[in-house]
């Protein structure tokens, strides 16, 4: 390991959890059952993705509420929820009960900027006040001070045989300090480090400025360092506060030939999108990590971002079958994660 990179210390992976919309149930009970893996495998956490209107899991404090009670260690995030989709004191109370019932273990992630396809949902979603919602920040400071037990009104006392409250019930207190803001911008780094929250990277930045990097063009990891640094700089924690980095890695140590095909395939189809930025935000994708555990180590360690970092969680890449989900996680939890430094956690 270059003794530029950092040990790593917690080892994560996040799923989208597809299902057949004719029946449902098998794809949320595949969810479960891979959390479930990932715990019997040692992995320190297990991320699940926010999906509306589509065939995934539009309900992810759900779900992990259901994974709380088959599981007793792991950390439960969500990477993430798209706040405009949602009322922040509601949000507030799912996520402390749900952090309750899981024993402190969750770990919520959270976005802003209005709702994809807004013009066509706005009216289902918010029917007389969409052209008043504002889907700023604000909207995720509302969520903190929720979270963090701040007033929420200014009654409470009992009323006949009920009693009130003036927070958000029930108040779980460590779960303002697990709290994630998602972001692959240099404005969004610095609210998050500004406002005390985790920072959660993915495989997407914006490449913000004419060049951002080398002769060939922008520069994914280069753009990602900065917004770690920026984070950082704006946080209380300084080089300490947490940053969780979030590439596709799709180890091949066990696979099969034919796994390794179908592999090789998905990164090829999606490799197009990573040579330069992507629509008028300029979005840069990160290529998938495809290979044996040593040849991703290697590229990961050459990663400049990833070097700033000492948590992952790796993405699972969208469509597989359970099998599939299966072997790779067995390889980042026993090749890839010691390749990078990690140590099994204790039993």
């Amino acid at each position: 390991m270059p003794p530029t990179s950092r040990p790593l210390r917690k080892l994560g992976f996040l799923t989208i959890g597809l299902f057949d919309e004719a029946d449902p149930r098998p794809g949320h009970e595949s969810t479960l059952e891979i959390i479930e893996l990932g715990e019997r495998l040692g992995f320190d956490s297990a991320w699940v993705r926010h999906r509306h209107l589509q065939h995934g899991i539009s309900s992810p404090v759900a779900v992990l509420a259901a994974a709380s009670q088959r599981t007793s260690r792991i950390e439960l995030g969500t990477a993430v929820i798209p706040l405009g989709w949602e009322n922040p004191l509601r949000l507030a109370e799912d996520l402390a009960t749900v952090d309750v019932l899981s024993g402190g273990r969750l770990n919520p992630g959270v976005s802003v900027g209005p709702p994809m396809h807004y013009d066509r949902v706005k009216e289902a979603l918010y029917a007389e006040t969409a052209d008043a919602e504002d889907f700023g920040y604000e909207r995720a400071r509302r969520l903190l001070d929720f979270v963090r037990g701040k007033p929420a009104t200014d009654f409470s006392g009992v009323e006949g045989f009920e009693v009130f409250d003036d927070r958000v019930q029930p108040h779980s207190p460590g779960l303002g300090s697990r709290m994630w803001y998602g972001g692959g911008s240099l404005r969004s780094a610095r609210w998050a480090g500004e406002h005390g929250m985790n920072f959660l990277t993915s495989s997407v930045v914006k490449a913000e400025g004419p060049d951002d990097g080398t002769d060939g063009g922008p520069d994914f990891a280069e753009i990602q360092l900065s917004h770690i640094r920026a984070f950082r700089a704006h946080h209380p924690d300084g080089d300490d506060a947490r940053v969780s980095q979030g590439l596709v890695v799709i180890p091949t140590d066990s696979a099969t030939p034919a796994q390794r095909a179908k592999y090789e395939e998905y990164a090829a189809k999606r490799t197009p999108r990573t040579t330069a930025p992507q629509g008028p935000a300029r979005l840069l994708f990160a290529p998938d990590l495809v290979g044996t555990s040593a040849d991703i180590a290697e590229r990961l360690h050459a990663h400049a971002a990833f070097r700033e970092v000492d948590e992952v969680a790796f993405a699972l890449p969208f469509t597989f079958e359970h099998e599939d989900y299966v072997q790779i996680l067995t390889d980042l939890a026993t090749r890839l994660g010691p390749a990078l430094g990690r140590r099994s956690p204790a039993a």
